[in-house]
């Protein structure tokens, strides 16, 4: 270091000179005072014997002793920081692209009277539609919070609903053993009625082409339905419990569903046969999905393929959460475990890839919302208490368009890629025991 560095001013110079002089005659070391004293030029009344320590030397001490202190617990935050930042996924600046639902949330959306089941968006318009124990589907604008309608028909808890693919029709499923079928069109009217089940039906989806909906029932069956007629097209049985949730593959070829059995299966919806049970979960499991094909690359890379197949056909990979507070991805090729999420403290509710296909969110009673980076199974962001209860359900607003290259823009025309992206409405619902909907955006502010 220069002298310059150092240089102090002559008021500095005199206040230290008098400290170290304070120091030494405060702790006896008189002879070293007389001395210092005589090489300063100082007389010897100073510094005056009579009059109390100012401590100064000390109280100079002990301050950089503290601030070395805390500076090295800043050098651990930050390097602790740093090591977060560097291990987090990559973000693009500027995009959306990677937004994940972030505190506060857009509107919070009050109206049901008991816990709210499902939520579910529209399409094409900014409606979400909530199902809830109270009996009743309620109608809202999700970009507004504004309440809609109420839609009664059903005597016992709704429990599932699901939009057609352009809108026009909402399914409902409840524990009044029916479901209903919705016309938007119309002034939301109940047009069709579906009866069949012998207990609680506990989920609802359109089949690809809008033509069929299928069905899961705690009576421990799955059922496919024309919509046109109501007849009952075919029964699955296979499930020795409660069926909680069934899904079509996105090309209807395949179907999972998921029970208290412990188990999930992969079935072929034309014949009803069980193609692959899924065995690894100690609990019931409550909620069962497809991965998207445009989250196919990440999960591969998690699964260590890089060598195999690279196809596109949908169904490849499903998602599974259970009470037994684990979500699992499975390989519906050979009905392999390619890994087990573990992170809630209760029972997970809901499961939905993120459009980017790089992120996995899942909702638990454990009142949480997790981000996972599926490439390393890590969950990365948690929204802890989104609601003042558990976390029921939980709805991306709406399905992308085109596949992950399309996305990452790695295709020859990356002008298709950015139109394909900007067809994602980032929002995100969830539905609780606490009997309110929350709304989360990019960039919102609490309503």
């Amino acid at each position: 270091m220069s002298a310059a560095a150092i240089t102090l001013t002559e008021r500095q110079k005199d206040d230290l000179n008098k400290s170290i002089l304070e120091y030494l005659q405060s702790n006896g070391h008189h002879n070293a005072v007389r001395a210092l004293r005589a090489d300063l030029g100082l007389p010897e009344t100073m510094p005056d014997p009579t009059s109390p320590p100012r401590q100064l030397l000390e109280r100079k001490w002990i301050s950089v002793v503290r601030m070395q202190k805390k500076m090295s617990e800043m050098e651990r935050t930050i390097a602790t920081l740093q090591e977060e930042l560097n291990s987090a996924p990559t973000r693009r600046a500027g995009s959306d692209t990677d937004w994940v639902p972030v505190a506060p949330a857009g509107y919070t959306l009050t109206g049901h009277r008991e816990a709210v089941t499902k939520v579910a968006f529209h399409p094409t318009f900014s409606i979400i539609a909530s199902a809830s124990e109270d009996f009743t589907v309620k109608i809202w604008d999700w970009e507004t919070g504004e309440f809609e309608r109420t839609l009664k028909g059903h005597t016992r808890n709704v429990n599932d609903l699901d939009f057609d693919s352009k809108g026009n029709l909402l399914a409902t499923a409840s524990s009044d053993l029916f479901i209903k079928i919705w016309d938007t069109q119309n002034e939301w009217k109940n047009s069709k009625t579906f009866p069949g089940h012998e207990h609680t039906v506990s989920c609802v989806r359109f089949m690809p082409g809008d033509q069929q909906i299928m069905s899961a029932s705690r009576d421990k069956t799955i059922r496919i339905f024309d919509v046109a007629s109501t007849h009952l097209i075919r029964t699955i049985v296979g499930h020795s419990a409660w069926v909680r949730c069934a899904v079509p593959s996105d090309d209807g070829r395949l179907i999972v569903s998921c029970s208290g059995d412990h188990t999930a299966r992969l079935i072929d919806p034309s014949t009803g046969e069980t193609k692959i049970e899924f065995r690894g979960h100690d609990n019931a499991v409550e909620v069962v999905v497809f991965a998207p094909v445009y989250a196919y690359p990440a999960i591969r890379e998690l699964a260590g393929l890089t060598n195999v197949d690279k196809h596109t056909r949908p169904g490849a990979y499903i998602a599974t959460g259970g009470r037994d507070k684990v979500i699992k991805l499975w390989d519906t090729q050979n009905g392999q475990l390619i890994r087990t999420f573990a992170g809630h403290d209760n029972w997970v509710r809901a499961l939905v890839f993120h459009p980017n296909g790089k992120f996995l969110l899942s909702a638990s009673d454990d009142n949480s919302i997790r981000i996972w980076e599926l490439k390393t199974a890590r969950c990365f962001r948690t929204v802890d208490k989104p609601h003042g209860h558990f976390v029921t359900c939980l709805a991306w607003g709406r399905q992308r368009q085109g596949n992950a290259a399309e996305e990452n823009g790695s295709t020859a025309n990356g002008a298709k890629a950015s139109a394909d992206a900007q067809k994602v409405v980032y929002v995100v619902a969830t539905g609780s025991v606490d009997q309110s909907i929350k709304i989360w955006m990019p960039n919102s502010r609490s309503r």
